[in-house]
């Protein structure tokens, strides 16, 4: 009886084709969407994460996300070193810049200044160069994907002078850091050198980076520095999660995506349901036969699910293979570099892939139970 399930399915090779595509198409979509905004929250904390050495981030109370950013005074830095519990506290600056190349290209960038002494707020890992390179008058270093933008097609080099804010600054290090949010384009200096290319008025210092004194949690010493001087006080994790929140909240990103996935899983159900419905009617015939020869209906039923099952094992694995190779060689361009596809994603779609077909076999499993054996007989 299964392998008569199975000619009957493979016999019919448009329906065939339709029913694994529309299952094909459903998961891909919910694989590629879901995927792809995991990666953009993911991205959301990126200038958070490239700073391991800071336990605590310090802010002002009204900051809601990176990119608006009210600036504290400088004394909130010698209030915050006073708070018991703090190993070490240095400020961080972050605002956005327009970079000028040679060439007279225009980009918008994004410019971290890092603490003079300790250099903590650039990223460990560089390409070419080196964290004391950055030292020298009008050092600047960018991000590996940043460097592409700016210059395409170039080899790695440095030495390159540019203009940010119309300020000359010269290349003496690349750097491996986090895709951004927003910002493409990543510039690293001194947080002296920092200033010099912005005008923020009086107040300059976007943050201040506290590390807990040994033996005291992250979240008892941001308690203490946010009772002793008003400003806002984060453990690393905290602001991630706090700006993740910022995405779900203030951003259309979270209801763009999953309509997009609604729509993929309605497409699906609809495709698989009608033609699996016609598939069921034009076979009814067969089925016919087989009752009447005595097959029982839970055969019959078992039949139906196997095609089912076959034709949706079939679609899954081709949608997920797509997905994977969408992620594959999607990462390796610098937009997209730093997403993938979770196999959490992977095994949860598969749990889309059989509902739909369930469904869907349900819807034509009615007609097979009402299908009368004198129908063969019939003119």
């Amino acid at each position: 009886m299964w392998q008569i399930a199975l000619r009957m399915l493979f016999y019919d090779r448009v329906k065939y084709f339709g029913l694994i595509l529309g299952v094909a198409i459903s998961i891909l979509l919910i694989n590629q969407q879901v995927a792809v905004f995991l990666g953009m929250l993911d991205r959301a904390g990126a200038v958070i994460r490239d700073i391991p050495e800071a336990g605590i981030w310090v802010m002002d109370p009204g900051l809601k996300n990176l990119d608006t950013i009210f600036a504290m005074r400088d004394i909130e830095l010698v209030r915050v070193r006073g708070v018991s519990g703090v190993k070490w506290a240095v400020p961080l600056f972050k605002a956005g810049v327009t970079v000028r190349t040679v060439d007279g290209n225009l980009e918008s960038s994004m410019l971290i200044g890092a603490d003079d002494n300790s250099l903590i707020g650039i990223p460990s890992e560089f390409v070419m160069g080196n964290a004391e390179s950055l030292r020298q008058s009008d050092a600047v270093a960018i991000g590996r994907d940043g460097y592409s933008r700016i210059w395409p097609g170039e080899p790695f080099r440095l030495g390159q002078e540019l203009e940010l804010n119309d300020r000359r600054a010269v290349l003496r290090a690349i750097v491996v850091d986090s895709p951004k949010f927003t910002s493409g384009v990543s510039f690293y200096t001194r947080y002296s050198q920092a200033l010099s290319y912005t005008n923020n008025g009086r107040h300059q210092m976007s943050f201040i980076l506290v590390q807990p004194a040994a033996g005291l949690s992250g979240s008892e010493v941001a308690g203490r520095i946010t009772e002793a001087t008003g400003l806002l006080a984060l453990t690393s994790t905290e602001f991630s999660w706090k700006m993740i929140r910022f995405v779900f909240l203030y951003t259309g990103i979270p209801v763009s995506i999953g309509t997009v996935i609604l729509l993929g899983v309605l497409v699906g159900f609809c495709i698989v349901a009608l033609l699996f419905n016609l598939f069921v009617v034009e076979n009814l015939r067969y089925f016919a036969v087989l009752k009447a020869i005595g097959t029982t209906n839970r055969t019959l039923l078992g039949m139906v699910l196997l095609q089912a099952a076959v034709a949706g094992a079939v679609g899954y694995g081709i949608g997920l293979g797509l997905a994977a190779l969408f992620f594959e060689y999607a990462s390796r361009i610098g937009n997209f570099r730093g997403f993938y596809l979770p196999w959490q994603i992977a095994l949860s779609s598969g749990v889309v892939a059989i509902s739909i077909i369930l469904m869907s076999a349900f819807l034509a499993m009615r007609r097979v139970l009402k299908v009368e054996p004198g129908v063969v007989f019939r003119g």
